[in-house]
């Protein structure tokens, strides 16, 4: 019997959906100087007097998500050759597992059916509202562009067979109904989470894009962006190295020669945690990121763009706390995002090894940090950002400056009945992330996670249980104001399960202009190389709707442009064009 791992292999593999032979183009190209990223290539190869191509084609698009994918297809339907590099077995990021909602409005054919009126000039009153934090900081030629773009994508994105659900109420900062939602996809074995809307926006595309000669590299990561020098001249390709299903790197690498471009759609910078700590030194290794085992998100683009001379773009929106940048999420479970529970059957459930247990009543569990100690109200909500803020506060110890630690949920065997926790896996992860023992001293001593920095000391939770217990009896919590606290932790086995916050999107990311092609730090494009999705910056939309929208303005600006002129002068430093 095949698992849903060996189908995906099947139907994904870039051996069955990539033929090298039909992009060779003969061999080194004579001259061309690259600079690669440090990360798994060598300074001497990065620097070597030439590249082998492998691969040559127009459009070279990294990173098969929402933006990707529709770049990948737009780009093909503009007449250009294009490969997509993704290093997952599956295509779709994480607007596959995603609930499948993108913010397409200014017009849309779905929005006239319902009587609902709406215009790009709405759309950039809305994002660019200096009295809400979502519009504050954002990029007013980036939302121009955007609202003037929304209707066009929608319609195209119907036209490849997305089918959209009527609109509800309008959402976040929205003064209309504009975000389009879709259902599940009809075919079982399709979907990766069942349940998820994202697969009803994905496959279609995924298949249009197949239709139209989009080749796919599969479980290949890009490791390299390649410039004529690396800080001036056009982008020439990319470097690829092969990947196991751990995500991994192998031995074999390609380079892949873009004539036209080269689009960065590689899902943004949250796993990375020395770059993210760039906007928040708190967020140390031990705050995990949603959809991390199936979407890695390790600042690929960000990095490697940065290397041939890319700015950053937006920083602000990364650090405004507006969106739900981290949520409080599901229990014992590692990548433990509220709204996502893997399903054992799915293809990605090797990596997962647990659903999760939802919380119902955060009456029946307290929380407490790696010190054993409460810290916070557990009945406020999932994105409560006083609850994170106190989550991430210091501890006290002074060999933990940074970082709050883990977050631990502590409970009993009566919690277990009124939640209907099922404590067994596939529903916890008993590799580090969920607990049991017959005393609350021998649970405190028995958890051994990789980022449970040293031993919770088990008197301390005893006293913490105890402390709160009397809290019941009182009617009232002295310490957090949880609303009268109701029930005691006193019957064994007690539990201990990873409810450490969990990061969401990313905010800001390389600075796009309306094209889609990234800026130098002079505010000049960089010929040839463009950028979608949460690896750009300038706009604090949650979801899908910039994915796709940048993803389809660069790719049509790229297919349409003149093959790329080599050793083109750069510009005066300090020009800095308002377009480009």
């Amino acid at each position: 019997m095949k698992t849903p791992f060996m189908r995906s292999q099947e139907r994904k593999s870039d051996k069955q959906n990539f033929s090298r032979r039909g992009f060779l183009k003969g061999g080194a190209v004579a001259g061309v100087s690259g600079a690669a990223i440090a990360s798994g290539i060598g300074p001497a190869e990065a620097q070597s007097p030439g590249i082998t191509w492998d691969i040559e084609v127009d459009v070279v698009v990294v990173g098969g998500g929402p933006g990707g994918l529709l770049g990948a297809l737009a780009a093909a339907d503009e007449g250009a050759s294009v490969i997509l590099v993704e290093q997952n077995f599956d295509v779709g990021g994480r607007a596959i597992i995603s609930g499948g909602g993108a913010y397409l409005g200014g017009g849309t054919s779905l929005q006239k059916a319902q009587g609902i009126e709406d215009s790009p000039e709405a759309i950039i009153k809305d994002w660019t509202r200096a009295d809400h934090p979502l519009g504050r900081y954002n990029d007013r030629e980036l939302v121009g562009a955007y609202a003037r773009q929304c209707p066009k994508t929608f319609e195209y994105m119907t036209a490849q067979g997305v089918q959209w659900k009527p609109l509800g109420a309008p959402d976040r900062i929205d003064s209309v109904p504009r975000r389009a939602w879709t259902d599940e996809w009809p075919n079982p074995k399709e979907v990766v989470v069942p349940g998820q809307g994202g697969s009803g926006i994905i496959r279609p595309l995924e298949i249009a894009a197949r239709n139209r000669g989009v080749q796919f590299l599969m479980m290949h990561r890009m490791k390299a962006v390649h410039r004529e020098s690396p800080s001036s001249g056009a982008i020439l390709g990319i470097t690829a190295v092969e990947v196991d299903r751990w995500f991994q790197p192998k031995f074999n690498k390609v380079n892949i020669r873009a004539r036209k471009g080269v689009i960065l759609a590689t899902g943004g910078h949250s796993m990375n945690v020395n770059f993210r700590r760039m906007f928040d030194p708190r967020l140390t290794e031990e705050y995990q990121v949603h959809g991390q085992h199936w979407s890695p998100k390790e600042a690929d683009g960000e990095i490697a763009a940065m290397a041939v001379g890319a700015s950053m773009w937006g920083l602000a929106n990364q650090t405004n706390e507006a969106d739900g940048q981290l949520s409080k999420g599901r229990i014992g479970c590692r990548a433990n995002y509220h709204g996502l529970e893997w399903h054992p059957d799915a293809p990605n459930f090797f990596r997962e090894r647990a659903t999760g247990l939802r919380v119902r009543n955060y009456q029946n569990v307290i929380l407490v940090k790696e010190n054993g100690k409460r810290f916070y109200n557990e009945m406020v909500g999932v994105r409560d950002y006083r609850y994170f803020a106190a989550a991430m506060d210091w501890t006290g110890d002074p060999n933990k400056l940074n970082g709050g630690g883990p977050v631990w949920a502590i409970f009993d065997a009566d919690g277990v009945e009124r939640e209907k926790f099922k404590v067994t896996p596939p529903y916890v992860d008993t590799m580090g992330y969920f607990f049991k023992a017959d005393t609350l001293e021998d649970l405190a001593g028995s958890i051994k996670n990789q980022y449970q920095w040293r031993a919770m000391p088990g008197d301390v939770l005893r006293q913490t249980v105890e402390r709160y217990n009397s809290f019941v009896d009182k009617g009232a919590d002295e310490d957090f104001k949880k609303p009268k606290p109701i029930y005691k932790i006193q019957k064994p086995p007690f539990y201990a399960a990873w409810s450490t916050p969990c990061i969401h999107d990313t905010y800001a990311g390389l600075r796009i202009n309306v094209n889609g092609q990234v800026l130098d730090t002079d505010g000049v494009a960089i010929p040839g190389l463009y950028a979608t999705g949460d690896c750009s910056g300038g706009f604090a939309q949650h979801g899908l709707g910039k994915s796709f929208v940048f993803g389809h303005l660069a790719a049509m600006h790229a297919a349409n442009g003149e093959a790329i002129p080599r050793n083109a002068p750069k510009p005066p430093t300090g020009r800095v064009p308002r377009r480009t």
